[in-house]
């Protein structure tokens, strides 16, 4: 096929900027996690009780994975694997969607076609170049454990796995593709998949038996029904097993399969799921901008939204069932005593971790509404709306009103589910009263992340969607593993993730809930002047 690698150089040629800041961010992350584990945890007293700790927490298993005993390389990998394994998953499903779904509604793809390049060449060229970058992710982060001293051989087994969990991600983003009419309703079903896959691995690690010595726990069998615990259960540097990986191979085997058979048998910019047809006539919904960027964003927004309703009912359903796995044994029983509130304490611990999760969907979902207010500039939509009377601070408004009611509806949908799934536990009032909290301290961090990326659209419009979701990202990774690298307290501050309230705490802060929004409030501002004295970026 002489036209398969010139397709494989156009796709490098794009993804030369993107694809490596994501396999840096990987190694660089992995490279200062290796340096400061042993650093911050350097005895075998102190080793111990952290996993002993972990094993009693689950909040901290769901966040951070399995643990396998209290050796330096089984405490990293324990600690950082899951969330790398989601990294490179969502790297994966945007990087299958940008060169395929929305090739097709560029147009780019029908020209393709119209060359000596068959249907399948351009799919084979996207599977190939995933495959490339799922193989250099894993490579990256092997060298960098390498780098930090760590057990080549297990290195080796943890590159493996996250090329593996890649691949299979891969698979996902090909098939939801041709599933979805948009690249945006593609990215959204991936994402969910995504999310689904990291819910199920983490069920099944809190829920999971611990062992005699509470130094390690074999997770249930939710986590085999998830490509990320498939790579978990390798368990690089205690047995360093690549049989759960054949699983993964066997599974992108058949998504691709799926994405060859779809792409075969249907029409260029057609799908799976057709789009549903319009009013003969538009609803007095559409009569403003607002209106129409509401209708617009509709079915991404109400996506993030269902994602946050699944994310409340997983916290309000499983949060009893946690609860009465530490009660009914003995290894957790020290931690139970240990929590002022016993039962209840840990039902809220185990829901402010997911509501932590719930904070960074909604912010996701704002900045991709913000986001859609660049797409329209670049596409020229929004030329030919600002020659009408609409204003540009009104237009930019518009995205930024849209973004908001993003944060609102995902936040209510998962307190909703929180609140239904507590509904018949002992002390319900209490522990509702909790989930309002919890959900209440996701809206600062998100609000602010939402003026950021109105301030990038405003001043630096052809930089901002990089910038907006490297930023969040890097508040993500700062926020979430400030402690675990060892990063400097003025670092872990800029992260508005890192001010979110703690409502399961003894002494809840909420002086974060005060001046983010108050910070938000001033980049609007800065926001509003910068898009009235620019030129439209087109």
């Amino acid at each position: 096929m002489p036209t398969l690698w010139p397709l494989l150089a156009l796709r490098l040629r794009r993804d030369r900027v993107q694809v490596p800041v994501w396999l840096l961010s990987l190694g660089a992350i992995t490279l200062l996690a290796g340096i400061a584990v042993p650093a911050s945890f350097g005895t075998l007293v102190e080793r111990e009780s952290l996993v002993q700790i972990a094993v009693g927490t689950p909040a901290i298993l769901m966040l951070r994975g399995e643990p396998r005993g209290p050796d330096t390389d089984a405490l990293l990998f324990f600690s950082l694997f899951a969330n790398l394994a989601t990294a490179v998953a969502f790297m994966n499903t945007f990087l299958a969607v940008r060169h395929s779904r929305a090739e097709e509604e560029a147009g780019r793809s029908e020209l393709i076609g119209a060359t000596v390049a068959s249907r399948m060449v351009p799919l084979l060229a996207t599977m190939l170049f995933g495959a490339l970058a799922s193989l250099a992710a894993g490579a990256a982060v092997a060298l960098a454990l390498v780098a930090a001293g760590l057990d080549l051989d297990g290195a080796l087994v943890t590159g493996a796995a996250l090329a593996g969990t890649g691949v299979v991600f891969l698979g996902v983003g090909v098939v939801a593709a041709q599933l979805m009419r948009t690249s945006r309703g593609a990215n959204g079903l991936a994402a969910a998949v995504v999310g689904l896959a990291y819910v199920l691995r983490a069920v099944g690690d809190a829920g999971g038996t611990p062992a005699a010595d509470g130094l390690s726990l074999t997770s249930a069998w939710p986590s085999w029904l998830s490509p990320i615990g498939w790579g978990q259960h390798t368990r690089a540097f205690t047995e360093n097993n690549l049989a759960p990986l054949l699983l993964a191979v066997a599974f992108a085997g058949l998504l691709v399969a799926v994405a060859v058979l779809l792409q075969s048998r249907r029409d260029t910019g057609s799908s799976v799921f057709a789009e549903r047809s319009g009013r003969p006539a538009a609803g007095p919904l559409l009569r403003g901008s607002l209106g129409l960027a509401w209708r617009l964003q509709r079915p991404a927004i109400l996506g993030w939204a269902i994602t946050g309703l699944l994310f409340g009912l997983l916290a309000g359903s499983l949060g009893e069932t946690v609860a009465d796995l530490m009660e009914g044994n003995p290894v957790f029983q020290n931690v139970l005593v240990g929590l002022a509130g016993g039962r209840g304490a840990v039902i809220d611990l185990y829901t402010a971790a997911l509501f932590s999760l719930v904070g960074v969907i909604a912010a996701a979902a704002a900045i991709q509404s913000m986001l859609r207010a660049r797409q329209e500039e670049a596409a020229g939509v929004a030329e030919a709306m600002l020659s009408t009377s609409l204003g540009r601070i009104r237009w930019l408004f518009d995205y930024l009103f849209v973004g908001l009611a993003g944060i609102v509806l995902v936040v209510a949908a998962a307190v909703l589910g929180a609140a239904a799934g507590l509904i018949s536990s002992e002390n319900a009032a209490d522990r509702i009263a909790s989930v309002l909290a919890a959900g209440a301290a996701q809206l600062p961090a998100a609000l602010l992340l939402l003026a950021v990326a109105a301030v990038l659209v405003a001043l630096v419009p052809r930089l901002s969607v990089g910038l907006s979701w490297g930023l969040l990202l890097a508040a993500v990774v700062v926020g979430q593993f400030g402690d675990l690298l060892d990063l400097p307290q003025w670092l872990r501050d800029l992260s508005p993730f890192s001010h979110t309230p703690a409502v399961a705490a003894a002494e809840v802060d909420w002086s974060g809930a005060w001046w983010m929004p108050a910070l938000a409030v001033l980049l609007t501002a800065v926001a509003a002047v910068g898009i009235r004295r620019r030129d439209l970026a087109l």
